[in-house]
């Protein structure tokens, strides 16, 4: 669970809007004045008294997993490092595939633990200048795990929350091939899992909302 050491008007808002609350009834399950909660709106950089940093702590603590998990990601893109490309540079991006077969999705596993803490993930590769993120995505997954694909669908994008990195994600189909580690040099190991399961080798919070949507499709 994500700790807030200290409460901003900013943080409570996006609490808030995690618990999918209006302003009378965030107010209401706090036990405060309907006043300070549009406090909050107007200046997202004040600073509670502790009090009311005790009840938003408890208010966290106690909101139901859905609302937490919500609530991460609210965080994660709040704090996602802004955009400092140089000017006239490209910026680095990504192209991440879901792949789907029936009810089990591609999975692989890199070969060394880096900064950001990502092991299991979904076959991804950089898109070089002037590439298409659509061919990317199927030739990266086929280097990588010998699993011929199509795109079906564009996800959309995102600065990533932990990288930073901006990434393009695509809905796949699986068309033929077994699931080999084709590329040794980067991953320990390559699997379908069940779509369900997913968050047992991914943290949830940081995976993007529509894949997220997709693993709960037909599960």
């Amino acid at each position: 669970m994500d700790v807030i050491e200290r409460w901003s008007g900013r943080y409570a808002c996006l609490l808030q809007s995690a618990l999918r609350l209006g302003n009378e009834q965030f107010a209401a399950h706090l036990g405060i004045a309907v006043r300070t909660v549009a406090t909050w709106h107007s200046d997202a950089a004040v600073v509670p008294r502790r009090e009311m940093q005790q009840l938003l702590d408890t208010a966290h603590e106690q909101a139901p997993a859905a609302a937490r998990q919500r609530f991460a990601l609210l965080l994660a893109k709040e704090q996602a490092p802004a955009d400092s490309t140089p000017p006239g540079a490209q910026a680095l991006r990504v192209a991440i595939a879901v792949v789907v077969r029936d009810s089990d999705v591609l999975l692989v596993c890199r070969r060394d633990d880096d900064a950001a803490g990502i092991t299991w993930q979904f076959p991804a590769g950089v898109i070089k200048p002037g590439g298409k993120a659509e061919t990317t995505t199927v030739r990266e997954t086929l280097d990588e795990t010998g699993v011929h694909c199509a795109v079906r669908q564009h996800l959309g994008n995102r600065l990533h929350p932990v990288t930073g990195v901006l990434c393009e994600y695509f809905l796949c189909e699986y068309l033929a091939g077994e699931a080999i580690n084709s590329d040794a040099a980067e991953n320990i190991h390559v699997m379908w899992v069940p779509r369900n399961a997913v968050p047992r080798f991914i943290p949830v919070v940081t995976i993007f909302p529509p894949v997220l949507a997709v693993l709960e499709e037909q599960t």
